[in-house]
């Protein structure tokens, strides 16, 4: 795996697994939202994004989160391994309110500097309301696409829950230990 691809529904813990992975094999953390927003809230225009995404994807080795369609066929082309995070929905809802509610509450920082607040939490553009209207329609596209990757192949690997998530990180991690000869 020299190219790894993490995608899943928001709350799926899709950024945080790209960023233990990257920190395990050694890579580049290519974080699509990073390149996707603005200060504000303000997206980039699409072909900044889409150029940005693609100069970033020319590294040898990375491991990147994001769904972004606009970039998908960059992404997936470019990819070796992809990982989708099909986890449930009340266990990604219930991470996400978790999630937002700390991030309100402690005005944390995420992608350049933005903040969540109850009114953007509130409005048409929620995060929660994202998660809600996406979940459905990925689980419905995803299979016969990740089928085709798989057809290509390309390595697949589906998540069904958190703990085969870590099962699978911790048999990367054992196997980029160094073999220590006994005495």
């Amino acid at each position: 795996m020299q190219r790894i691809s993490i995608i899943g529904t928001t709350g799926s813990g899709k950024t945080t697994l790209a960023a233990e992975l990257a920190r395990i094999l050694g890579i580049v953390h290519i974080e699509l939202d990073a390149f996707n927003w603005r200060p504000g809230w303000q997206a980039i225009p699409a072909d900044v994004f889409r150029r940005d995404v693609e100069t970033a994807l020319a590294a040898p080795q990375w491991v990147n989160d994001g769904n972004y369609h606009s970039v998908r066929d960059l992404v997936w082309e470019r990819a070796d391994c992809i990982v989708w995070l099909d986890y449930r929905l009340p266990l990604i809802l219930t991470r996400l309110i978790r999630r937002t509610a700390r991030r309100i509450v402690y005005r944390e920082h995420c992608c350049n500097g933005n903040r969540e607040n109850l009114r953007l939490l509130l409005s048409r553009d929620s995060i929660i309301l994202w998660a809600l209207t996406t979940h459905g329609r990925r689980r419905r596209e995803y299979p016969e696409l990740l089928r085709q990757c798989a057809d290509q192949g390309k390595t697949v690997v589906i998540h069904r829950s958190p703990t085969e998530t870590r099962t699978w990180v911790d048999a990367l991690r054992r196997a980029r230990e160094p073999v220590v000869p006994s005495a």
